[in-house]
């Protein structure tokens, strides 16, 4: 299952769509930006804070686990979508956009990309 773009992967990786190492790898990404993680923007990975990448489903799943509770006990606010995106915010961490002329969002966004070989 892919859930995130594979060419980003492979990209940040050097890994080629012919290689057999790319197969079964997990990894988790934290953002920090003024917009939820599914969004993805151009330049997206510019916020990227952390990378993790697990060899093994399960190690994957433990950590991510570990990571969205450190993530709902210092946040207020949590929104999902598709199951492999979070977002967590407080009302109190914004800043001042000035092409926007208000007030900005901060949001701390989890991303878990899982590729399993077929």
């Amino acid at each position: 299952m892919v859930l995130i773009d594979i060419s980003v992967v492979f990209a940040k990786m050097k890994l080629s769509y012919d290689s057999k190492e790319w197969a079964n790898m997990y990894t988790i990404i934290y953002m920090k930006a003024d917009y939820e993680p599914w969004w993805k923007f151009e330049g997206w990975e510019a916020y990227i804070q952390t990378e993790d990448t697990f060899d093994t489903k399960e190690l994957f799943e433990r950590a991510l686990q570990q990571k969205l509770a450190h993530f709902r006990s210092s946040y207020d606010n949590e929104a999902t979508k598709e199951e492999q995106y979070w977002a967590f915010w407080s009302e109190d961490e914004s800043f001042y956009c000035e092409a926007c002329d208000d007030d900005a969002q901060v949001y701390h966004g989890i991303i878990a990309c899982k590729i399993e070989e077929k």
